[in-house]
């Protein structure tokens, strides 16, 4: 199985009240008598994106698509300086996919996703293993303060240029320590011009690693329109700061609780952000899961990673 499926459109969506003021939105397409699947975006704060759809044969799946707090057509945006992100932790996450999981009447489902995705999959998985039939994670990360350190001040001894200008946009005080909870203030400032900016400078410093990469994507950043770009960079400093909201090594120490969950690890040889030790150490700790690794892939993917994920998904129907 190798080619794309319809896109199509949604039979159902909606917003579901998860509490603390937050409403998500949700959508359903595909067979609602078929196996049902859940996809989690990345991030965090990018919002659902419909184009995922065509990883699921429409005939086959019951696809649920939904954006997490504060992104997307969620309700409050986190482009709202007035929105807080205090109700915003993973675990506000994983109780919102439990809300959802019972709202739509799903008794298992199985997940997809990538980046962040990945970590919140895991997370979900690990707290409530009899709701999850099957794992598909493309671009694994776990979200461990070395993969945060590295992406954002490790990653710079081969992009010196771009990571000096990203550490140099903050203010002196600021650069020699925790670069991203320095950016987190910036994006939480009462000034909107150093909001933006700090969104900016954030984005490009982040397109720089992408398109260091072999068939890396372009701007895949900083071409978001500006509310989205808002939501994606505060969210994704709220989180990093605070290290993901789990313990340090929590996923990767806890991956037997994934035992009996089948698994398909897929990954980009040449992911620059997220090196391919994550997910290497991760199949080793969960025996029920296979790791695929593309050799021209990057983080953003290539067509022949795309394949994987196609032949994954059509393994486990």
């Amino acid at each position: 199985m190798s080619e794309f499926h319809p896109i199509g459109t949604p039979y159902a969506e909606g917003l579901l009240d998860v509490g603390d003021g937050n409403r998500i939105h949700w959508e359903a397409s595909g067979n609602p008598s078929g196996k049902p699947a859940l996809v989690v975006h990345g991030g965090p704060g990018s919002g659902l994106n419909a184009g995922n759809r065509r990883f699921f044969d429409p005939e086959r799946y019951h696809l649920i698509l939904f954006s997490q707090r504060g992104c997307g057509r969620s309700e409050p945006h986190a482009a709202d300086p007035a929105t807080t992100l205090e109700h915003n932790t993973t675990a506000h996450l994983i109780a919102d996919m439990e809300r959802l999981r019972e709202h739509l009447g799903v008794e298992k489902w199985l997940l997809y996703g990538g980046s962040w995705g990945s970590t919140l999959i895991l997370a979900y998985a690990q707290a409530h293993p009899e709701r999850v039939s099957e794992i598909v994670i493309s671009a694994v990360t776990m979200t461990r303060p070395e993969e945060i350190d590295w992406l954002y001040r490790g990653v710079g001894r081969l992009l010196p240029g771009p990571w000096e200008a990203f550490r140099d946009a903050l203010p002196p005080e600021d650069r020699g320590g925790d670069l991203v909870s320095a950016y987190s203030r910036l994006l939480n400032s009462p000034d909107e011009a150093v909001r933006r900016k700090a969104a900016n400078d954030w984005a490009t410093w982040e397109d720089a690693v992408i398109s260091h990469e072999s068939l890396g994507t372009p701007n895949a950043y900083s071409d978001r329109p500006t509310d989205a770009l808002m939501a994606f960079t505060r969210i994704t400093a709220h989180y990093f700061s605070h290290q993901g909201f789990l313990e340090d090594g929590q996923l990767l120490r806890d991956a037997h609780l994934l035992a009996g969950i089948p698994g398909a690890l897929i990954h980009g040889k040449l992911d620059l952000g997220c090196p391919l030790d994550t997910p290497w150490s991760l199949a080793r700790a969960w025996p029920d899961a296979t790791l695929t690794v593309i050799d021209e892939a990057g983080h953003t993917g290539t067509p022949v990673m795309r394949r994987a994920v196609l032949d994954a998904l059509e393994r486990f129907l």
